[in-house]
């Protein structure tokens, strides 16, 4: 998939629906599958404040078939290896307790059962992961910006309670999550801290392309967060 052609609330259920099709002729009817999308594809499924992702995490449980299933659309309808996966799985924001806290969200095919991750569960899995690059931060704000709007909000003790349940009692948020959410719910204006973050969020995306740019195979996973900090007492010291 070229980055002119993302996932989108629109086409993700077209490629699910495709898919659907796909892993019925290869599976037959008889033994169903289920997936349960996680962070970017849930929160496509689930609210409106985010336009677009570029892959489709998921916990997959499904016969040898849906791999075939997967490989095939992508292949017919021109999607990365893997467009649909479940690599989040290695990362510290996935628990095997995931499965017990998702809510129904379509079938497709009548075969395909997809559900998404529950709201409180989500913003919990966006804490633990905290990418200041990615749309992790923005994405937790987003969510309580609609849920409030809905008139559902979403309290800070649900919240608590997901981290502990998916987590354990000792989880290790990251330092910046954590003082997002402390101020987010400080300060109550869940859209301004949403429109704000995701500003905060390009910018990030634009040092670390920049850095890439100029040290190539400098970049790691665990010295991102260095890299950010470095450039911005740079500007800071720039004013």
């Amino acid at each position: 998939m070229s980055i002119d052609m993302p996932f989108t609330r629109e086409n993700l259920d077209t490629y699910l629906k495709e898919l659907g099709k796909e892993f019925r002729k290869l599976n037959g009817t008889k033994t169903p599958a289920e997936i349960i999308l996680i962070g970017g594809a849930a929160i496509l499924a689930n609210y409106g404040f985010r336009e677009m992702t570029y892959d489709v995490d998921a916990i997959i449980i499904a016969s040898s078939a849906m791999k075939e299933a997967i490989n095939r659309v992508g292949d017919r309808l021109g999607l990365p290896s893997g467009w649909l996966n479940s690599d989040f799985k290695k990362t510290t924001s996935f628990s095997d307790k995931l499965l017990q806290v998702s809510a129904y969200y379509k079938t497709f095919s009548n075969i395909i059962i997809v559900r998404t991750i529950a709201a409180e569960y989500l913003v919990a899995m966006k804490l633990m992961s905290g990418r200041q690059y990615k749309n992790d931060l923005s994405d937790i704000t987003g969510v309580l910006w609609e849920h409030e709007k809905r008139g559902n909000p979403i309290s800070r003790e649900a919240i608590d309670a997901a981290i502990v349940m998916l987590y354990g009692s000792e989880a290790e948020i990251p330092a910046s999550s954590k003082k997002m959410i402390d101020e987010a719910f400080a300060d109550g204006d869940f859209e301004r801290a949403y429109e704000e973050i995701r500003e905060a969020e390009k910018l990030s995306k634009d040092i670390l392309l920049d850095f890439d740019k100029a040290y190539p195979g400098e970049m790691k996973g665990e010295n991102i967060n260095e890299i950010l900090e470095q450039a911005r007492q740079k500007q800071r010291s720039k004013k």
